[in-house]
Protein backbone atom coordinates (compact mmCIF):
# COMPACT_ATOMS: atom_id res chain seq x y z
CA UNK A 1 0.00 0.00 0.00
CA UNK A 2 1.49 3.34 -0.95
CA UNK A 3 1.62 6.23 1.49
CA UNK A 4 1.65 9.91 0.58
CA UNK A 5 3.88 12.02 2.79
CA UNK A 6 4.42 15.72 3.14
CA UNK A 7 7.82 17.39 2.90
CA UNK A 8 8.46 16.81 6.61
CA UNK A 9 7.73 13.09 6.51
CA UNK A 10 4.24 13.19 7.99
CA UNK A 11 1.13 11.65 6.55
CA UNK A 12 -1.07 14.61 5.74
CA UNK A 13 -4.32 12.66 5.64
CA UNK A 14 -7.06 13.15 3.08
CA UNK A 15 -6.63 16.62 1.62
CA UNK A 16 -8.27 16.01 -1.70
CA UNK A 17 -11.17 18.21 -0.67
CA UNK A 18 -9.00 21.15 0.38
CA UNK A 19 -9.99 23.39 -2.45
CA UNK A 20 -13.61 22.41 -2.02
CA UNK A 21 -13.56 23.46 1.61
CA UNK A 22 -11.87 26.72 0.82
CA UNK A 23 -14.35 27.50 -1.91
CA UNK A 24 -17.56 26.60 -0.11
CA UNK A 25 -17.00 27.33 3.58
CA UNK A 26 -16.92 30.76 5.12
CA UNK A 27 -15.22 29.67 8.37
CA UNK A 28 -11.56 30.65 8.20
CA UNK A 29 -8.84 28.75 10.10
CA UNK A 30 -8.33 31.79 12.32
CA UNK A 31 -11.97 31.73 13.40
CA UNK A 32 -11.78 28.01 14.16
CA UNK A 33 -8.59 28.70 16.13
CA UNK A 34 -10.39 31.18 18.39
CA UNK A 35 -13.03 28.58 19.21
CA UNK A 36 -10.34 25.99 19.91
CA UNK A 37 -8.33 28.26 22.26
CA UNK A 38 -11.38 29.46 24.19
CA UNK A 39 -12.76 25.95 24.55
CA UNK A 40 -9.52 24.38 25.69
CA UNK A 41 -8.67 27.24 28.09
CA UNK A 42 -11.99 26.79 29.89
CA UNK A 43 -11.47 23.03 30.20
CA UNK A 44 -7.93 23.44 31.50
CA UNK A 45 -9.05 26.09 33.99
CA UNK A 46 -11.51 23.58 35.51
CA UNK A 47 -8.76 20.98 35.43
CA UNK A 48 -6.19 23.12 37.28
CA UNK A 49 -8.62 24.54 39.82
CA UNK A 50 -9.27 20.99 40.95
CA UNK A 51 -5.59 20.02 40.75
CA UNK A 52 -4.40 22.93 42.89
CA UNK A 53 -7.20 22.39 45.40
CA UNK A 54 -6.14 18.73 45.64
CA UNK A 55 -2.88 19.94 47.14
CA UNK A 56 -3.86 23.03 49.09
CA UNK A 57 -7.40 22.31 50.27
CA UNK A 58 -8.69 18.77 50.06
CA UNK A 59 -6.19 17.10 52.44
CA UNK A 60 -7.35 19.43 55.24
CA UNK A 61 -11.03 19.71 54.29
CA UNK A 62 -11.86 16.13 53.29
CA UNK A 63 -9.10 14.05 54.93
CA UNK A 64 -8.44 15.76 58.30
CA UNK A 65 -8.20 12.32 59.95
CA UNK A 66 -4.93 11.58 58.10
CA UNK A 67 -1.49 13.14 58.05
CA UNK A 68 -0.97 15.82 55.44
CA UNK A 69 1.02 13.41 53.24
CA UNK A 70 -1.58 10.65 53.40
CA UNK A 71 -4.38 13.16 52.91
CA UNK A 72 -2.67 14.49 49.77
CA UNK A 73 -2.20 10.97 48.43
CA UNK A 74 -5.89 10.24 49.00
CA UNK A 75 -6.77 13.48 47.20
CA UNK A 76 -4.57 12.40 44.28
CA UNK A 77 -6.42 9.05 44.13
CA UNK A 78 -9.67 10.96 43.60
CA UNK A 79 -7.80 13.23 41.16
CA UNK A 80 -7.15 10.18 38.96
CA UNK A 81 -10.86 9.30 38.77
CA UNK A 82 -11.47 11.86 36.02
CA UNK A 83 -8.86 10.24 33.78
CA UNK A 84 -10.39 6.81 34.33
CA UNK A 85 -13.86 8.19 33.52
CA UNK A 86 -12.82 10.23 30.49
CA UNK A 87 -12.82 7.41 27.88
CA UNK A 88 -16.29 6.37 29.08
CA UNK A 89 -17.41 9.96 28.61
CA UNK A 90 -16.15 9.90 25.04
CA UNK A 91 -18.11 6.73 24.26
CA UNK A 92 -21.28 7.94 26.02
CA UNK A 93 -21.32 11.32 24.33
CA UNK A 94 -20.51 9.87 20.93
CA UNK A 95 -23.71 7.86 21.36
CA UNK A 96 -25.57 11.03 22.31
CA UNK A 97 -24.27 12.71 19.18
CA UNK A 98 -25.47 9.81 17.04
CA UNK A 99 -28.92 10.01 18.68
CA UNK A 100 -29.25 13.79 18.57
CA UNK A 101 -26.61 16.16 17.14
CA UNK A 102 -23.27 17.83 17.84
CA UNK A 103 -24.81 20.88 19.50
CA UNK A 104 -26.77 18.75 21.99
CA UNK A 105 -23.70 16.69 22.79
CA UNK A 106 -21.46 19.71 23.39
CA UNK A 107 -24.08 21.58 25.41
CA UNK A 108 -24.73 18.59 27.67
CA UNK A 109 -20.99 17.93 28.13
CA UNK A 110 -20.09 21.49 29.05
CA UNK A 111 -23.08 21.86 31.35
CA UNK A 112 -22.04 18.65 33.10
CA UNK A 113 -18.48 19.98 33.36
CA UNK A 114 -19.67 23.30 34.79
CA UNK A 115 -22.10 21.69 37.23
CA UNK A 116 -19.51 19.15 38.39
CA UNK A 117 -16.91 21.85 38.95
CA UNK A 118 -19.21 24.44 40.53
CA UNK A 119 -20.81 21.71 42.63
CA UNK A 120 -17.53 21.29 44.47
CA UNK A 121 -17.89 24.83 45.76
CA UNK A 122 -21.01 23.74 47.67
CA UNK A 123 -19.65 20.51 49.09
CA UNK A 124 -19.90 20.00 52.84
CA UNK A 125 -16.62 19.16 54.50
CA UNK A 126 -15.70 15.95 56.28
CA UNK A 127 -16.42 17.61 59.61
CA UNK A 128 -19.93 18.40 58.38
CA UNK A 129 -20.90 15.16 56.64
CA UNK A 130 -18.21 12.61 57.32
CA UNK A 131 -17.27 10.04 54.69
CA UNK A 132 -20.29 10.99 52.58
CA UNK A 133 -18.53 14.25 51.66
CA UNK A 134 -15.69 12.23 50.15
CA UNK A 135 -18.19 10.18 48.14
CA UNK A 136 -19.75 13.38 46.78
CA UNK A 137 -16.32 14.75 45.88
CA UNK A 138 -15.50 11.51 44.05
CA UNK A 139 -18.78 11.56 42.12
CA UNK A 140 -18.26 15.16 41.02
CA UNK A 141 -14.71 14.34 39.95
CA UNK A 142 -16.01 11.43 37.88
CA UNK A 143 -18.56 13.84 36.40
CA UNK A 144 -15.70 16.12 35.35
CA UNK A 145 -13.97 13.24 33.59
CA UNK A 146 -17.09 12.10 31.75
CA UNK A 147 -17.77 15.69 30.69
CA UNK A 148 -14.22 16.22 29.42
CA UNK A 149 -14.56 13.09 27.31
CA UNK A 150 -17.80 14.43 25.88
CA UNK A 151 -16.47 17.93 25.25
CA UNK A 152 -14.54 16.80 22.16
CA UNK A 153 -15.94 18.88 19.29
CA UNK A 154 -13.61 17.98 16.42
CA UNK A 155 -12.39 21.57 16.10
CA UNK A 156 -8.66 20.74 16.53
CA UNK A 157 -8.77 18.08 13.80
CA UNK A 158 -10.79 20.36 11.56
CA UNK A 159 -8.34 23.18 12.21
CA UNK A 160 -5.34 21.01 11.27
CA UNK A 161 -7.00 19.75 8.09
CA UNK A 162 -8.31 23.15 7.04
CA UNK A 163 -5.00 24.95 7.61
CA UNK A 164 -2.45 25.64 4.87
CA UNK A 165 -0.29 22.57 4.38
CA UNK A 166 2.96 24.33 5.33
CA UNK A 167 1.44 25.70 8.55
CA UNK A 168 -0.18 22.62 10.07
CA UNK A 169 2.28 22.56 12.97
CA UNK A 170 1.41 26.18 13.68
CA UNK A 171 -2.33 25.55 13.73
CA UNK A 172 -1.93 22.26 15.64
CA UNK A 173 -0.38 24.12 18.57
CA UNK A 174 -3.20 26.65 18.97
CA UNK A 175 -5.47 24.36 20.96
CA UNK A 176 -2.58 23.52 23.29
CA UNK A 177 -2.34 27.17 24.32
CA UNK A 178 -5.37 26.50 26.50
CA UNK A 179 -3.17 24.67 29.02
CA UNK A 180 -0.85 27.55 30.05
CA UNK A 181 -3.71 30.06 29.85
CA UNK A 182 -5.92 27.91 32.08
CA UNK A 183 -3.10 27.29 34.54
CA UNK A 184 -2.14 30.96 34.84
CA UNK A 185 -5.72 32.00 35.61
CA UNK A 186 -6.25 29.18 38.13
CA UNK A 187 -2.87 29.65 39.83
CA UNK A 188 -3.36 33.42 39.90
CA UNK A 189 -6.70 33.08 41.68
CA UNK A 190 -5.31 30.73 44.32
CA UNK A 191 -2.16 32.85 44.80
CA UNK A 192 -4.30 35.93 45.37
CA UNK A 193 -6.60 34.16 47.83
CA UNK A 194 -3.69 32.68 49.78
CA UNK A 195 -1.94 36.04 50.02
CA UNK A 196 -5.09 38.00 50.93
CA UNK A 197 -6.85 35.63 53.35
CA UNK A 198 -5.93 34.00 56.61
CA UNK A 199 -5.43 30.24 56.51
CA UNK A 200 -8.68 29.77 58.41
CA UNK A 201 -10.70 31.90 55.98
CA UNK A 202 -9.08 30.27 52.96
CA UNK A 203 -9.92 26.74 54.16
CA UNK A 204 -13.38 27.80 55.33
CA UNK A 205 -14.70 29.61 52.26
CA UNK A 206 -11.95 31.19 50.15
CA UNK A 207 -11.04 28.01 48.26
CA UNK A 208 -14.60 27.74 46.94
CA UNK A 209 -14.41 30.95 44.91
CA UNK A 210 -12.36 29.54 41.96
CA UNK A 211 -14.95 26.79 41.54
CA UNK A 212 -17.70 29.43 41.19
CA UNK A 213 -15.61 31.24 38.58
CA UNK A 214 -15.20 27.99 36.63
CA UNK A 215 -18.91 27.77 35.98
CA UNK A 216 -19.03 31.32 34.57
CA UNK A 217 -16.06 30.61 32.31
CA UNK A 218 -17.70 27.43 31.05
CA UNK A 219 -20.86 29.33 30.09
CA UNK A 220 -18.80 31.83 28.05
CA UNK A 221 -16.85 28.99 26.40
CA UNK A 222 -20.06 27.13 25.61
CA UNK A 223 -21.51 30.01 23.63
CA UNK A 224 -18.19 30.67 21.88
CA UNK A 225 -17.96 27.06 20.72
CA UNK A 226 -21.63 26.68 19.85
CA UNK A 227 -21.28 29.73 17.63
CA UNK A 228 -19.06 27.60 15.39
CA UNK A 229 -20.42 24.11 15.98
CA UNK A 230 -24.01 25.08 15.23
CA UNK A 231 -23.30 26.73 11.88
CA UNK A 232 -24.03 25.05 8.56
CA UNK A 233 -20.51 25.93 7.40
CA UNK A 234 -18.98 23.97 10.28
CA UNK A 235 -21.19 20.97 9.58
CA UNK A 236 -20.28 21.10 5.88
CA UNK A 237 -16.57 21.28 6.66
CA UNK A 238 -16.83 18.26 8.96
CA UNK A 239 -18.77 16.34 6.32
CA UNK A 240 -16.33 17.24 3.52
CA UNK A 241 -13.42 16.13 5.69
CA UNK A 242 -15.38 13.04 6.70
CA UNK A 243 -14.87 14.12 10.34
CA UNK A 244 -17.77 12.39 12.01
CA UNK A 245 -18.23 10.02 14.92
CA UNK A 246 -17.41 6.38 14.26
CA UNK A 247 -18.49 3.30 16.16
CA UNK A 248 -15.85 2.86 18.86
CA UNK A 249 -15.71 -0.93 18.56
CA UNK A 250 -15.26 -0.71 14.80
CA UNK A 251 -12.57 1.91 15.18
CA UNK A 252 -10.71 -0.04 17.88
CA UNK A 253 -10.65 -3.11 15.65
CA UNK A 254 -9.46 -1.18 12.63
CA UNK A 255 -7.29 1.52 14.18
CA UNK A 256 -6.32 0.16 17.62
CA UNK A 257 -2.63 0.20 16.71
CA UNK A 258 -2.75 3.87 15.74
CA UNK A 259 -4.58 4.75 18.96
CA UNK A 260 -1.95 3.03 21.11
CA UNK A 261 1.02 4.41 19.19
CA UNK A 262 -0.52 7.89 19.19
CA UNK A 263 -1.05 7.81 22.95
CA UNK A 264 2.45 6.54 23.71
CA UNK A 265 4.12 8.95 21.29
CA UNK A 266 3.09 11.89 23.49
CA UNK A 267 3.75 10.13 26.81
CA UNK A 268 6.88 12.14 27.69
CA UNK A 269 4.95 15.38 27.39
CA UNK A 270 1.96 14.14 29.39
CA UNK A 271 4.18 12.71 32.14
CA UNK A 272 6.06 16.02 32.43
CA UNK A 273 2.73 17.88 32.50
CA UNK A 274 1.93 17.03 36.12
CA UNK A 275 5.53 16.85 37.25
CA UNK A 276 5.91 20.61 36.78
CA UNK A 277 2.38 21.64 37.80
CA UNK A 278 0.81 19.47 40.52
CA UNK A 279 3.66 17.37 41.93
CA UNK A 280 6.12 20.19 42.81
CA UNK A 281 3.30 22.14 44.46
CA UNK A 282 2.58 19.14 46.67
CA UNK A 283 6.27 18.68 47.44
CA UNK A 284 6.71 22.33 48.42
CA UNK A 285 3.55 22.22 50.52
CA UNK A 286 4.78 19.19 52.44
CA UNK A 287 8.54 19.58 52.68
CA UNK A 288 9.45 23.23 52.22
CA UNK A 289 9.02 26.46 54.17
CA UNK A 290 8.47 28.47 50.97
CA UNK A 291 5.42 30.64 50.62
CA UNK A 292 2.87 28.72 48.56
CA UNK A 293 1.50 31.90 46.99
CA UNK A 294 5.03 32.93 45.94
CA UNK A 295 5.66 29.48 44.49
CA UNK A 296 2.43 29.69 42.51
CA UNK A 297 3.69 32.97 41.04
CA UNK A 298 6.89 31.18 39.92
CA UNK A 299 4.72 28.52 38.31
CA UNK A 300 2.73 31.26 36.57
CA UNK A 301 5.98 32.59 35.09
CA UNK A 302 6.73 29.02 34.02
CA UNK A 303 3.31 28.81 32.37
CA UNK A 304 4.19 31.99 30.48
CA UNK A 305 7.31 30.25 29.19
CA UNK A 306 5.15 27.27 28.32
CA UNK A 307 2.88 29.49 26.23
CA UNK A 308 5.91 30.85 24.36
CA UNK A 309 7.15 27.28 23.91
CA UNK A 310 3.80 26.16 22.51
CA UNK A 311 3.91 29.01 19.98
CA UNK A 312 7.53 28.27 19.07
CA UNK A 313 6.68 24.58 18.62
CA UNK A 314 4.43 25.47 15.69
CA UNK A 315 7.28 27.19 13.86
CA UNK A 316 9.76 24.43 14.71
CA UNK A 317 7.38 21.63 13.70
CA UNK A 318 6.61 23.25 10.34
CA UNK A 319 10.35 23.46 9.72
CA UNK A 320 11.46 20.02 10.91
CA UNK A 321 8.26 17.95 11.18
CA UNK A 322 6.08 17.24 14.18
CA UNK A 323 7.41 13.75 14.82
CA UNK A 324 11.02 14.89 14.66
CA UNK A 325 10.17 17.71 17.06
CA UNK A 326 8.45 15.35 19.50
CA UNK A 327 11.34 12.89 19.35
CA UNK A 328 13.99 15.52 20.05
CA UNK A 329 12.01 16.96 22.95
CA UNK A 330 11.37 13.51 24.42
CA UNK A 331 15.16 13.13 24.51
CA UNK A 332 15.48 16.53 26.23
CA UNK A 333 12.86 15.50 28.79
CA UNK A 334 14.91 12.35 29.42
CA UNK A 335 17.93 14.56 30.11
CA UNK A 336 15.91 16.74 32.49
CA UNK A 337 14.74 13.64 34.37
CA UNK A 338 18.29 13.04 35.54
CA UNK A 339 18.37 16.40 37.33
CA UNK A 340 15.06 16.12 39.19
CA UNK A 341 16.50 15.19 42.64
CA UNK A 342 19.29 17.77 42.44
CA UNK A 343 17.02 20.64 41.44
CA UNK A 344 14.08 19.94 43.74
CA UNK A 345 16.45 19.45 46.66
CA UNK A 346 18.46 22.49 45.55
CA UNK A 347 16.59 25.11 47.55
CA UNK A 348 14.60 27.95 46.07
CA UNK A 349 17.00 28.48 43.16
CA UNK A 350 17.07 24.81 42.16
CA UNK A 351 13.31 24.50 42.41
CA UNK A 352 12.81 27.62 40.31
CA UNK A 353 15.17 26.30 37.63
CA UNK A 354 13.28 23.01 37.53
CA UNK A 355 9.95 24.80 37.20
CA UNK A 356 11.06 27.23 34.50
CA UNK A 357 13.05 24.73 32.42
CA UNK A 358 10.37 22.08 32.86
CA UNK A 359 7.58 24.40 31.74
CA UNK A 360 9.62 25.56 28.74
CA UNK A 361 10.24 21.96 27.61
CA UNK A 362 6.61 21.15 28.28
CA UNK A 363 5.45 23.96 26.01
CA UNK A 364 7.72 22.89 23.17
CA UNK A 365 6.65 19.25 23.39
CA UNK A 366 3.01 19.64 24.40
CA UNK A 367 2.45 22.10 21.58
CA UNK A 368 2.69 19.25 19.07
CA UNK A 369 1.58 16.35 21.27
CA UNK A 370 -1.98 16.31 19.93
CA UNK A 371 -1.48 15.82 16.22
CA UNK A 372 1.76 14.13 15.25
CA UNK A 373 0.51 10.56 14.99
CA UNK A 374 -3.25 11.07 14.74
CA UNK A 375 -2.52 12.15 11.15
CA UNK A 376 -2.22 8.41 10.51
CA UNK A 377 -5.96 7.94 10.97
CA UNK A 378 -7.97 7.74 7.75
CA UNK A 379 -10.46 10.58 7.57
CA UNK A 380 -13.31 8.27 8.55
CA UNK A 381 -11.71 7.52 11.92
CA UNK A 382 -9.97 10.81 12.69
CA UNK A 383 -12.80 12.40 14.73
CA UNK A 384 -13.23 9.48 17.15
CA UNK A 385 -9.60 8.36 16.93
CA UNK A 386 -8.23 11.75 17.99
CA UNK A 387 -10.59 11.83 20.99
CA UNK A 388 -9.68 8.33 22.20
CA UNK A 389 -5.97 8.88 21.60
CA UNK A 390 -6.11 11.96 23.81
CA UNK A 391 -8.07 10.07 26.49
CA UNK A 392 -5.53 7.27 26.55
CA UNK A 393 -2.57 9.68 26.64
CA UNK A 394 -4.01 11.48 29.65
CA UNK A 395 -4.82 8.22 31.43
CA UNK A 396 -1.47 6.50 30.90
CA UNK A 397 0.81 9.53 31.02
CA UNK A 398 -0.79 11.98 33.41
CA UNK A 399 -3.71 10.52 35.34
CA UNK A 400 -1.66 8.87 38.06
CA UNK A 401 1.47 11.04 37.79
CA UNK A 402 0.92 13.16 40.94
CA UNK A 403 -0.01 10.10 43.02
CA UNK A 404 2.89 7.99 41.79
CA UNK A 405 5.47 10.80 41.93
CA UNK A 406 4.55 11.93 45.44
CA UNK A 407 4.15 8.40 46.78
CA UNK A 408 7.48 7.22 45.39
CA UNK A 409 9.41 10.34 46.37
CA UNK A 410 7.98 10.44 49.90
CA UNK A 411 8.76 6.80 50.63
CA UNK A 412 11.79 6.04 48.45
CA UNK A 413 13.32 9.33 47.32
CA UNK A 414 13.18 11.75 44.40
CA UNK A 415 15.32 9.47 42.23
CA UNK A 416 12.18 7.45 41.54
CA UNK A 417 10.52 10.54 40.09
CA UNK A 418 13.44 10.67 37.67
CA UNK A 419 12.78 7.06 36.67
CA UNK A 420 9.09 7.78 36.18
CA UNK A 421 9.78 10.72 33.88
CA UNK A 422 12.52 8.80 32.06
CA UNK A 423 10.13 5.91 31.40
CA UNK A 424 7.68 8.32 29.76
CA UNK A 425 10.42 9.70 27.51
CA UNK A 426 11.55 6.19 26.58
CA UNK A 427 7.98 5.16 25.66
CA UNK A 428 7.62 8.24 23.45
CA UNK A 429 10.84 7.55 21.61
CA UNK A 430 9.93 3.88 21.14
CA UNK A 431 6.44 4.72 19.83
CA UNK A 432 7.75 7.35 17.43
CA UNK A 433 10.36 4.91 16.13
CA UNK A 434 7.76 2.18 15.71
CA UNK A 435 5.45 4.54 13.91
CA UNK A 436 8.18 5.56 11.48
CA UNK A 437 9.08 1.91 10.86
CA UNK A 438 5.46 1.03 10.13
CA UNK A 439 5.20 3.91 7.66
CA UNK A 440 8.27 2.70 5.82
CA UNK A 441 6.80 -0.82 5.61
CA UNK A 442 3.59 0.61 4.15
Amino acid sequence: MSTIRSHNGEIPGNYSNASSSADHASIAPGEIAIGVVIGRASEYFDFFVYAIASVLVFPSVFFPFESKLEGTLYAFVIFSFAFLARPFGTVIFMAIQRRFDRETKLTMALLLLGISTAGMAFLPTYLDLGFTSIVFLSLLRIGQGIALGGAWDGLPSLLALNAPQNKRGWYAMLGQLGAPVGFMIAAGLFAYLLADLTTEDFLDWGWRYPFYVAFAINVVALFARLRLVSTKEYARLLDERELDKTDVIEMAGSQGRNVIIGALAALASYALFHLVTVFPLSWISLYSMRSISDFLVIQMFGAGLMALGVIASGLIADRFGRRTTLGFLAAMIAVLSGFVPTLINGGDAGQDIFILVGFALLGLSYGQAAGAVTANFPAKYRYTGAALTSDLSWLVGAGFAPLVALGLSAHFGLAYVSLYLLSGAACSLAALSLNRALEVQN
